[in-house]
This record gives C-alpha cells, structure tokens and sequence, in this order.
C-alpha cells in the first residue's frame, strides 16, 4: 500500500524486532510513545537527521510514526529521498494504540496518544 509515493505498511505487519522513528512533537511523546522508538520530532527531523543515522540499523527498514500519519509519511519521503529504506506506518500511533499495543511513558508507566 502506498501513502502517494511514499511506501507504507499497517501496525498488524510490524513485529518487536522492527525499528521505530517516531516523529511527533515532544508533548504527544510525552503523553504516550512506543517502547523503544527513536523520537525525533518532525519539526528537528533535519537539524537532528545524524541521530538517525547513527541509531537506525545498517540493513533493514525505518518505520516511521507519527500520530495519523501525514508527518511520518512527509519524513518517509525525505528518507527515501536519501536513500534510506523508510516506511510510512498507516494510521500512526493512533492505529497502534487501537491495535492493543504497548502506549508507554518515559518513566515507563501506561501512556496514552494525544
């Protein structure tokens, strides 16, 4: 499935092993993100673009979060652009948290996406 041109995939097709990017602004993270996403906000993304590439695996895909998915897919695009095997994740954390997936804090408590 695709968001225009950009790649995209459901939550039902990501597993624990897969590394998450999650673009949203520092209070919806906050409030409730997925453990053990990379948080770089869209509005930081390019400044902040080396975390990524220091922190994302060699090989393998960087799927990308946001709260519907209309940032994460602009970030996928700009990843793709660049070469990085990047894929939008459809309906964003709120289509993870309807899934019954994890929503954690940073203290690591329940969270909850706004």
């Amino acid at each position: 499935m695709h968001f225009g041109s950009v790649p995209t995939v459901g939550v039902d097709a990501l597993t624990p092993a897969d590394f998450l990017l999650d673009v949203r602004e520092d209070d919806e993270w906050e409030a409730g993100h997925a453990e053990g996403a990379l948080h770089i906000p869209m509005s930081d993304f390019v400044a902040r673009y080396a975390e990524l590439t220091e922190k994302a695996p060699e090989s393998g895909k960087v799927y990308v979060l946001c709260r519907v998915g209309g940032r994460s897919a602009q970030v996928t695009q700009y990843l793709v652009q660049q070469g990085v095997d990047a894929v939008n994740v459809e309906g964003g954390m709120q289509s993870w948290e309807a899934a019954g997936r994890p929503v954690v804090t940073d203290q690591g408590g329940a969270g909850t996406v706004i």
